[in-house]
């Protein structure tokens, strides 16, 4: 699987921290970090923070990728 994040979209509510926290966490106050490319196991809760986010930041695809 393969995350993005638009990060000049992005404006840090954390709602895909909460959502996928193995996945997303933040680096200081607002600095967004991410595993770009998650075990394909943590493919709902990406879908879960995906849905979550309220700028719509996030996207994924689904597909294995090395």
């Amino acid at each position: 699987m393969r995350v993005l994040v638009d990060l000049n979209r992005c404006l840090s509510y954390g709602q895909c921290v909460f959502a996928a926290p193995s996945v997303f966490r933040f680096h200081g106050a607002e600095s967004l970090e991410y595993d770009y490319a998650p075990d394909g196991a943590l493919r709902d809760q990406v879908r879960e923070a995906a849905a979550a986010c309220p700028v719509q930041a996030i996207t994924f695809s689904p597909g294995d990728h090395a």
